[in-house]
């Protein structure tokens, strides 16, 4: 794939073979940020686990001291009270049948679905087309839930989820270029922190096996992180 000339003139600023501590890291990973928009700060974390096994699974969900900086549009799906607490929380959009045959329709104009566990049922019409873009709502993730109130303050607040992909890797934003190095490192290490602790019983050997960060348009800079 060809990179741009920004790109490029970026990987001259830092040794991309070499792995730098997390204030070094994010130096580097800011002054690569060069695009004309707010970009995204994300981390990524290669783990010692083999996910095809249901005992090595890594997932969870953490709240980031700063936020994404990202506005998050949320979908309730429930019924009279919790609908009507869900519309006083701040949910986008709320409704119960009607919300599952408008995304049976195709549309899918939200970031997060919350939904209380006696709507699952219904909910799971639609699990082939929510599933496969992470939309699924999940007791694991804090979106099937009666304090639907909550759920929709955390998620506001910068709740994010993180999980195990095909290849071993977690991929998640921990905020925006805009919030400054010691806002990011702050979320860095609070995401990181929250992988550690889910690291499974049945995980063999060397856990953190890479972890780099990069911005949106920015090349990848690795980070010194031993456990």
């Amino acid at each position: 794939m060809n990179k741009g000339k920004r790109y490029l003139k970026s990987l001259e600023s830092y040794d991309k073979s070499k792995s730098y501590d997390i204030g070094d890291a994010m130096d580097n990973v800011l002054n690569t940020a060069t695009a004309k928009f707010d970009e995204s700060i994300e981390v990524h974390v290669r783990l010692g686990v083999d996910g095809r096994q249901a005992d090595q699974q890594v997932r969870g969900v953490v709240v980031l001291p700063n936020g994404t900086g990202k506005s998050v549009k949320v979908l309730v799906i429930a019924r009279g009270d919790k609908a009507n607490e869900a519309t006083t929380a701040g949910a986008d959009y709320v409704g119960a049948e009607e919300m599952v045959t408008k995304i049976s329709g195709g549309w899918l104009d939200f970031d997060v679905c919350i939904t209380t566990p006696d709507m699952m049922g219904v909910v799971g019409r639609i699990a082939r087309i929510l599933g496969p873009k992470g939309l699924m709502p999940n007791p694991k993730s804090g979106t099937v839930t009666n304090d639907v109130a909550k759920a929709i303050k955390d998620v506001k607040a910068g709740k994010v989820e993180y999980r195990l992909d095909k290849t071993n890797n977690v991929h998640v934003i921990i905020g925006k270029k805009s919030f400054g190095k010691e806002k990011l490192i702050e979320n860095f290490k609070t995401i990181m922190e929250a992988i550690v602790k889910a690291k499974p019983a049945a995980a063999k050997g060397q856990y953190i096996k890479g972890v780099t960060l990069a911005s949106s348009m920015g090349p990848g800079v690795k980070v010194s992180y031993n456990i």
